[in-house]
């Protein structure tokens, strides 16, 4: 539950939706169920073994595993996988922070008080992100919920939290479906989530369903690994990859059954970006009358839930990989981790404010780290992932990963062998290259 929690997040809800809009609906949708699929899933199953073979975090997982020579080399590769985690919690903070601002202003009503003009909605959400220490005030907020989990260990607080929070995030996604399902012309989003038209998916949008499955499914920032490094002995990693890549899938296609449906059915565009979200379903909310501001509530009451098992399951990564070596305690390693990222995240959201004209690159603070966290790094760390899986790490380890020391048979062994070995690394390289070029 807990890694099905890390996987499920914003990119489920808010991004998967929008993007999946951008690009055509339905033929988005198939080119990303086999991205998933085929290589989301085998990237799963390699963090997993590389943490449950280890029963270490990233830095030391790695090291532990290689060949004397190379452990230098991959003690470096961990680095980077902890620092690509550190990044993404300190982004991700940012949308958190926005999304906790917009629970409670659903709440309070004043998303509700706008009425149906889409500009006066879109002025609201550009004042309260460009709206100084407001939005910096949500973010800390958030932050502390996901530190009080971490707080409580791995079974009494990531582990029961999951186990609360995840059943609450189905019911409300199911929820919203019914609703969004019930509205007058809804059919007509069904359709355009089902029904494929290729004509509308360009190699752009292939690329996007790739970057999109990794990032739906928290790969290429060594919080598998660190799950994995929690796995029972007599778990199957197979199984359970696959059992946390469908319930991340589902709830994605469970999200588009929230949005889609009621966006037709008020007259917007599916492809409405990023600000689909926080711009666009406001205003779809507020022309369904008194139901409107009730919808309102639970969606952004499950995009909050979404944001908390994702972000947690950051924040356990970096705490399990800072008291790794048993000099810091748990409390300690989860406090610098808050105070740090918390710090950043707050430089991150004063990027649309105070700190707009700081450039790096020539993009604001938020947009540069968006662009690294999005284009660079995790591609290159789920590339060094599989290329460690399928050429460095003993097949001897791996194979009694798999079966649990020869108890379990996998007729897929080899198929999952050939595509870590082969296809996924290609896949990346592809991803990395273009990226760079634009």
């Amino acid at each position: 539950m807990a890694a099905v929690g890390s996987a499920v997040g914003l990119g489920n809800i808010w991004r998967f939706p929008y993007i999946c809009g951008k690009y055509g609906g339905g033929a988005f949708l198939i080119v990303y169920l086999l991205f998933v699929f085929l290589l989301g899933s085998v990237l799963m199953m390699s963090e997993l073994v590389i943490g449950r073979r280890s029963r270490r975090t990233p830095i030391s997982a790695y090291a532990s595993l290689a060949p004397r020579r190379q452990r230098p080399l991959w003690i470096g590769f961990g680095v980077l996988c902890i620092i690509t985690c550190f990044f993404i919690l300190s982004q991700y903070l940012v949308l958190s922070g926005w999304t906790t601002g917009y629970v409670w202003h659903s709440v309070s009503g004043a998303l509700a008080s706008m009425g149906t003009d889409a500009g006066v909605i879109a002025d609201f959400f550009r004042h309260f992100s460009t709206g100084g220490w407001s939005p910096v005030w949500f973010m800390v907020l958030f932050s502390i919920l996901v530190l009080i989990v971490i707080l409580g260990g791995v079974q009494k607080g990531v582990e029961m939290a999951s186990k609360v929070l995840m059943p609450v995030l189905v019911l409300l996604i199911l929820v919203l479906c019914v609703r969004s399902l019930t509205l007058p012309g809804s059919i007509r989003g069904v359709e355009y989530l089902f029904s494929p038209d290729f004509s509308k998916l360009t190699s752009e949008g292939i690329l996007a369903a790739l970057g999109q499955a990794l990032f739906s499914l928290s790969v290429g920032m060594g919080v598998m690994v660190v799950y994995g490094s929690y796995l029972p002995a007599d778990d199957r990693i197979f199984t359970t990859a696959m059992w946390i890549t469908a319930c991340d899938t589902l709830i994605a296609l469970l999200a588009g059954l929230a949005v889609f449906p009621a966006v037709f059915s008020c007259g917007f565009d599916p492809a409405g970006g990023p600000g689909l979200v926080f711009c666009v379903l406001p205003n779809v909310f507020n022309t369904m009358g008194a139901a409107g501001a009730i919808f309102s509530v639970l969606f952004f009451l499950l995009l909050l839930v979404a944001a908390l098992t994702s972000a947690i399951s950051l924040l356990e990564c970096l705490t399990a990989c800072i008291t790794d070596n048993g000099r810091l305690r748990r409390w300690q390693g989860a406090a610098i981790v808050f105070v740090l990222s918390t710090a950043l995240g707050a430089v991150f959201t004063l990027s649309f404010s105070h700190l707009s004209g700081v450039k790096l690159a020539g993009l604001s603070l938020f947009d540069f780290i968006d662009r690294i966290n999005s284009i660079y790094l995790p591609p290159l760390c789920a590339l060094g992932t599989v290329l460690f899986f399928g050429w460095v790490m003993p097949e001897a380890d791996i194979r009694a990963e798999f079966t649990n020391n020869g108890t379990v048979r996998l007729r897929l062994y080899g198929f999952i062998r050939f595509m870590a070995r082969y296809v996924a690394p290609l896949a990346l390289l592809v991803v990395i290259i273009t990226g760079i070029g634009g």
